[in-house]
């Protein structure tokens, strides 16, 4: 299955409950902190929903 990487480029403060408790579902903490994880379609779609906040990019 293919993987992602995902990066928070924009802060969470400010922005609903849920938006921050799916940042942390994917393992996202602090601005800048990245992740890897394979693109199933529960992971892209917690991605959809937070898709202004982060950096998603395709690895190998």
């Amino acid at each position: 299955m293919k993987k992602i990487k995902i990066t928070l480029v924009k802060s969470p403060i400010d922005r609903p409950e849920r938006q921050k408790l799916t940042l942390k579902a994917l393992g996202l903490g602090k601005t800048n902190s990245a992740t890897e994880l394979e693109a199933t379609p529960q992971v892209l779609g917690m991605v959809r929903k937070v898709e202004h906040l982060v950096k998603v990019e395709e690895t190998k």
